[in-house]
């Protein structure tokens, strides 16, 4: 298979490997990216931005196609938000060669009801959309990654076809479906940091605590804390990485 995009930023040890979430690319680290003293690993998740797509997706391969694009022999700290902190968990178990010294996982969503399940798989289902121009296809992908008004596009993210402008995002992607999260806990081999936004409506700080009672809960942040305040995100691996 083709590998991953991956952009390598800094020096220093152990690196960061930086997994985005469903529906955005790498470029939503770009605040993190001059984190001092720390080696950047920040791929674009299979199916989205300039990495190809997967036959099928799930976990466990989004995990194993991240691992794949990697040359790394020792210990990596993984920090993981939404569906890239349930990757960053699956890597933790140590079944895909990659040694995960320690996880942070922010905005995790970890309870779904059936109507969840039914919106994403219809989503998945869903033919992608085409728009006239470039401009009304950026506005649609900072909308499905929820980052309007919080960053800009990603020239990445939409790309143009004999149909028209489009989202490069693999709508297929969304039929992951809802992670198993006492099992990943339970198979992490390092230590693991659940973490999400005080006003996040997908990962809910009742709901986290509920599964883990010491979770982290960002002040005043939504869904996408590490854009709104990438200094308060890259404070949680600050013990683990030094």
């Amino acid at each position: 298979m083709e590998k991953l995009k991956l952009r390598v930023t800094g020096h220093g040890e152990p690196p960061v490997l930086l997994l985005h979430g469903l529906g955005s690319t790498g470029a939503v680290w770009d605040g993190l990216t001059g984190l001092p003293g720390q080696r950047l690993l920040v791929p674009d998740l299979p199916g989205h931005g300039g990495s190809p797509r997967l036959p099928e997706y799930s976990f466990e391969t989004l995990a194993a196609a991240v691992a794949d694009a990697l040359d790394e022999s020792g210990p990596v700290v993984v920090l993981g938000h939404s569906l890239g902190g349930v990757v960053a968990l699956e890597l933790a178990s140590g079944r895909y060669g990659l040694d995960v010294s320690s996880v942070v996982a922010v905005g995790i969503k970890v309870e779904w009801s059936e109507d969840d399940l039914a919106r994403a798989a219809a989503l998945a289902a869903r033919p992608p959309r085409f728009f006239d121009t470039r401009e009304e296809a950026e506005t649609a992908y900072l909308k499905i990654a929820g980052l309007t008004g919080l960053a800009p596009a990603d020239p990445d993210g939409v790309t143009e076809t004999a149909d028209g402008w489009r989202l490069t995002l693999d709508p297929t992607v969304f039929g992951v479906g809802g992670p198993d999260m006492p099992r990943l806990l339970a198979d992490a081999r390092c230590p693991v940091v659940l973490a999400t936004g005080e006003n996040d409506p997908m990962s809910r700080p009742e709901q986290l605590r509920a599964l883990v009672p010491e979770a982290v809960v960002l002040s005043g942040l939504g869904h996408n804390a590490h854009v709104e305040d990438p200094a308060a995100v890259a404070s949680l691996l600050t013990p683990r990485s030094s």
